[in-house]
This record gives structure tokens, C-alpha cells and sequence, in this order.
């Protein structure tokens, strides 16, 4: 059987861009199963810190680990960007392309397409050029493709704004479902209501730093420091 890259372990780990620092230091570990969700306000550094775990950002200093080889956590998880990323190919060809760039058969990377066109509701337009597609069709294009690989974390930037009710409900219950099947689910919103839905945790980030960490319904009905506080009351957090 073959072991999870988890924990997941950042040591006083710091992002500095041009000069400033963005994140950090931030020491904490991911493991185990569930939806950990950041939360904070506007700045406070919810990307670049899922950047920093997934790969795509660099400490300064301190350290980002995982258990696993290079090659295991580069490949064994997923990351869906708060605008989704699509390639001028049809919605079948950008779902199919991460087997594809991991060495999978061409007619075996697009008979899971298919499979997973269908699981994510896009039954009707896996034939179209992903670019025509509606803002809540590309994210579950997104979501299709970050889980055809069957990773074992996945990443969420934002994943519904500026989508419709109805189109968050669906991209929220192909999350619960990812979750459901053993995914460890990171992700960042904006949204309360978002957060008691699909979270297990909350990590509220502040000034770049883990201010507040805890389950659901804990922090949002006895937090423990002012700054959390505020926040939830939506007063202004400076």
C-alpha cells in the first residue's frame, strides 16, 4: 500500500517578495483527513500561502516538508486557481492532459476524461473548445482535472467567486465529495457560510501569520483572540 505524503510540516517558514515579507514565519502541520480552511482578510497572505505549500511559492527561510520523495508530492497532489486555467483544446483534451503529461496512453487519459466529464456535470460540452465555456463550466473543468490524477491533497483558491448560487452549489458538492472519498482538502474563501459547509478547521491568517487555528464551529462561535473577533463580526481589521 502506498503511504500519503502527509503531514505536511512548514517550520518559521517566511515568503519575502521585492523586499517584504508576505507570509510568515508560520509553523504548523497538515495531516490526516478533512477540509482545512484559511480565512482572513483582504492581504493577509491566503494565496501565497497555498502557493508555498503546493510547490509553486519558495521559503526564504525556514522549511516546507512533506512525506514523500520530490517526485511523489509533485505528483500526488492538485492545485484549482481562483481563475481557472484553461488550454486553447477541447474541454475533453484539458481534463485528459495531466495523465497525459504523466506518460498515460493517449486512449486511456481520454476514456477517464469521460469518465470525469460526466462526474462534474459536463456531459453536454466535453466536445467544445474550453475556452467558450461559462466561469462555473471552467472551474468544474478545473476541479475534473486536478482529480483525474486521484491526488492525495487538493488545493482550492477561492474556488466559487464570482460564480452564481446555483453554480457554487454544484462546485461545492463535487468538494464534498473529493472530501468524502479521502481527499485532503486545503482551501481558501472568503465566504462564512462556505467555510461551515465544507470545513473541518479554520486557520485564520492575519498579518501573513496562522493568528487562530481550530474546528469550525469553535472559532466562529467562541474565537479566542480579538483580531478573530473582529473579523467574524465583519468590522474593519487593520
Amino acid at each position: 500500500m502506498v503511504s500519503s505524503i502527509l503531514p505536511l510540516t512548514l517550520k518559521d517558514a517566511v515568503v519575502r517578495k521585492g523586499g517584504v515579507q508576505i507570509v510568515g514565519p508560520v509553523e504548523f502541520a497538515l495531516e490526516g483527513g478533512g477540509c482545512s480552511v484559511l480565512i482572513g482578510p483582504n492581504g493577509a497572505g491566503k494565496t501565497t500561502l497555498l502557493r508555498l505549500m503546493h510547490g509553486l511559492e519558495k521559503a526564504r527561510s525556514g522549511s516546507v516538508s512533506w512525506n514523500g520523495t520530490q517526485k511523489d508530492v509533485r505528483l500526488r497532489q492538485s492545485f484549482v486557481f481562483q481563475t481557472p486555467v484553461v488550454m486553447r483544446r477541447t474541454v475533453r483534451e484539458n481534463i485528459a492532459y495531466p495523465l497525459l503529461v504523466r506518460g498515460r496512453h493517449k486512449k486511456e487519459a481520454l476514456v477517464e476524461a469521460d469518465r470525469w466529464i460526466d462526474e462534474v456535470g459536463l456531459s453536454a460540452s466535453g466536445h467544445k473548445e474550453a475556452h467558450i465555456l461559462s466561469g462555473g463550466e471552467r472551474q468544474k473543468l478545473a476541479l475534473a482535472r486536478a482529480m483525474i490524477t486521484d491526488p492525495d491533497v487538493l488545493f482550492l483558491d477561492e474556488p466559487t467567486t464570482n460564480l452564481d448560487g446555483a453554480s457554487t452549489q454544484e462546485i461545492e458538492a463535487l468538494i464534498l465529495r473529493a472530501k468524502a472519498d479521502g481527499v485532503r482538502i486545503i482551501m481558501a474563501t472568503h465566504d462564512f457560510g462556505q467555510s461551515r459547509r465544507l470545513g473541518d478547521e479554520i486557520l485564520f491568517l492575519y498579518r501573513g501569520q496562522i493568528h487562530e487555528r481550530g474546528q469550525v464551529e469553535d472559532f466562529f462561535d467562541h474565537p479566542t483572540t480579538e483580531e478573530a473577533r473582529t473579523f467574524i463580526d465583519g468590522d474593519i481589521l487593520v
